[in-house]
């Protein structure tokens, strides 16, 4: 599992197409083309109106950043520069900053769409290394991102619970990728927030049932996405005892890739998202529990592959209510390029 300079170009070619491909774009409905309504969503959103909805939009920026940085010198090396550079800009930034300040707007989004838009600030960070450009794309969403990150701090501080839904809404997987902002762009009052509500939240669970998990519309797995993030926050060794109480029995079903009945149904689609995002977090878990041998962590490697394969051929080609968001995640499945 790893991504090839050919796979990086496909899923390149299918991000810059779909952020400038305005219609159709998901609201609160599906606009099949322009009117007063549409004028009015591209006008409050110049930069994020491609790629049916606002946060696959930025989930396909990132994937644009994400192979720049891997692939500097790649065959599309300088249209995704040329994509970045004409939607990535200060105005378009500064419009999109507007409408999300607004009081009708204070949970849009919230918070899938607020973690993806820190981790595209946190890719372009990484960016900035290799390529000249990346300082201004940076500075240009840095000010959204600050303004998210502040929200979202205070949102899983004064979240009583966590949400465990294995869609849009899951407080684990928005806190992963939050925290890599974290990290990378040094918000310490946000990492500060992350640690102390994951542990709140996830710190005394026990006894998962993976024989409940899926649902026909998941694209996440609530029992992975939190064995993720307390990967992420708590030390090797006390990891390794919270898994085993939460986990005794190993992950059961969550080891096959569901049945996707209908690639043409915009929800039931997500099941292949499921299969990219639980490759994702089944990494992560194996990987915070080291490399020893053991028949349990050998369960873990294999399970991330089982999950991955059928659903990577569905990222590219496939219906468009799969393909504006599909690669980003495979994309994130597959990590950094060794």
């Amino acid at each position: 599992m790893r991504l090839e300079p050919g796979l990086a170009t496909a899923f390149a070619q299918v991000a810059i197409a779909n952020v400038a491909r305005p219609y159709p774009h998901k609201l609160d409905h599906l606009l099949d083309g322009p009117g007063p309504l549409a004028a009015d969503h591209v006008a409050r959103h110049p930069v994020f109106c491609g790629a049916y909805d606002w946060h696959s939009s930025v989930h396909m920026h990132w994937l644009l950043a994400r192979v720049l940085r891997q692939f500097p010198a790649g065959p599309v090396a300088g249209e995704i520069r040329g994509t970045l550079a004409a939607r990535l800009t200060t105005a378009g930034l500064a419009t999109e900053r507007a409408s999300l300040s607004a009081h009708a707007a204070r949970t849009f989004e919230r918070p899938y769409g607020w973690a993806w838009l820190l981790e595209l600030r946190a890719e372009l960070e990484r960016l900035t290394e290799v390529e000249p450009l990346g300082a201004g794309w940076a500075a240009a969403v840095d000010p959204l991102a600050r303004d998210l990150a502040a929200r979202l701090a205070e949102f899983v501080s004064t979240a009583r619970y966590p949400i465990r839904a294995g869609t849009h809404a899951n407080t684990a997987f928005a806190c992963l990728l939050a925290l890599d902002y974290a990290s990378v762009c040094d918000d310490r009052v946000l990492m500060k927030a992350i640690l102390q509500a994951a542990n709140r939240w996830y710190g005394d669970d026990r006894d998962a049932q993976p024989a409940f998990e899926p649902s026909l519309t998941d694209f996440l797995s609530p029992i992975l996405c939190e064995a993720a993030l307390m990967a992420a926050v708590m030390p090797a060794e006390a990891f390794a005892a919270w898994f085993e109480a939460f986990l005794p029995d190993g992950i059961g079903p969550l080891a096959e890739p569901p049945v996707v009945g209908d690639r043409g149904d915009p929800q039931i689609v997500h099941l292949d998202g499921l299969c990219l995002s639980r490759a994702w977090c089944l990494r992560r878990i194996a990987t915070a529990l080291g490399a020893g041998e053991s028949v349990r962590l050998a369960e873990l490697w294999v399970a991330a592959e089982t999950n991955f394969e059928p659903a990577l051929p569905h990222t590219v080609g496939g219906d468009y209510v799969g393909e504006h968001w599909l690669a980003s995640f495979a994309a994130l499945a597959l990590g950094e390029v060794p």
